[in-house]
């Protein structure tokens, strides 16, 4: 990480900011000028340097206004201008230079050997999914949930708090990610509950069957992994990419996920942008698509008894 006490430039700032509010405006400003890329997180520069700032100093990261006159000491403010200069310089994602991001307020430990958890089904879990009039109405009668493509585990740490009584198998194919989502599980005190298994999908799971099954698998098509900016770039390629149209990874969960669903089992699966391209090629398949305050078609639901012989578009013979 860069060091402030190097440059000239930043000994003087140091000495001139003595505030939060300092340092917001500075960063707010570098990050334009720099012309970074968000998306782990938060979505603009405003909000990645509320973000940033607010857990470099152990405050709440929806809590800005209440310390922006606060003053800062010497170690603080070097160590926020070193965060800042660091945002800039090597275009990492905010969550890795804080090792901290997210979601639905739940904290989970990251570095660069896992993708930054953002998932839509995070949102949904906590937002009408479940619930009396939902799709889920009874969470108590969900026994055996995976998290297929787990990464960090913030979706099977996620789905422990909403399901109370679920025993939870987490997979994925990264022995690394594998590591962080250890890390998280203990965190969260739910060792006893989330097994985690390395291994291709529905691999190190022999013949178990769940009533809940939630992915959020790689399905970012390959063209456009090549081409992302250095902030996603610098997240692990095995967790975006999902073939040349994006879909690779999800047509061998709708085709191997019977095996693996009880009855009544449901599937829950993040897609991104390929919702079009799912529905042309599986035109009887009866999704049911779930959106969120920020998204749109990204996420479907689908009953186990409508995945047993999904119909694919046949192509037309000439």
């Amino acid at each position: 990480m860069p060091n402030p006490a190097t440059n000239p430039a930043h000994d003087e700032i140091l000495e001139t900011f003595v505030c939060l509010r300092d340092f917001f405006r500075y960063a707010v400003s570098r990050f334009n000028e720099a012309q970074l890329a968000f998306g782990h997180g938060t979505t603009n520069a405003v909000d990645e340097a509320a973000f940033l700032l607010l857990e470099a100093l152990h405050l709440p990261i929806d809590t800005l206004d209440p310390f922006l006159d606060a003053r800062l000491t010497r170690s603080e403010r070097a160590r926020l201008m070193s965060l800042i200069e660091a945002r800039v310089a090597t275009r990492k994602p905010a969550a890795y230079l804080v090792n901290r991001a997210y979601i639905q307020g739940e904290p989970f430990y990251v570095d660069e050997r896992v993708i930054v958890p953002r998932s839509f089904i995070g949102e949904l879990l906590f937002g009408g999914l479940v619930g009396e009039g939902a799709l889920i109405e009874n969470p108590g009668e969900i026994a055996t949930l995976l998290d297929l493509c787990t990464g960090g585990g913030s979706l099977a740490i996620l789905a422990a708090r909403v399901f109370p009584h679920a025993r939870i198998d987490a997979v994925d194919l990264s022995p690394d990610a594998l590591a962080v989502a250890r890390r998280n599980v203990e965190d969260h005190g739910l060792g006893a509950r989330i097994a985690l298994h390395e291994g291709d999908l529905f691999a190190p799971l022999g013949a178990r069957r769940y009533d809940l099954i939630l992915t959020n698998p790689p399905y970012v098509e390959t063209a456009a992994v090549d081409a992302f900016p250095p902030e996603f770039a610098a997240e692990p390629r095995l967790a975006h990419e999902g073939g040349g149209d994006g879909l690779a990874i999800v047509r061998r969960i709708l085709r191997e996920a019977p095996g693996h669903l009880t009855g009544d089992g449901v599937l829950i699966c993040e897609i991104g942008a390929g919702r079009a391209r799912l529905e042309a090629e599986f035109p009887a398949l009866p999704l049911i698509w779930l959106d969120t305050a920020e998204s749109e078609g990204e996420v479907f639901f689908v009953h186990a008894a409508d995945l047993v012989a999904p119909a694919r578009k046949r192509p037309r013979r000439s």
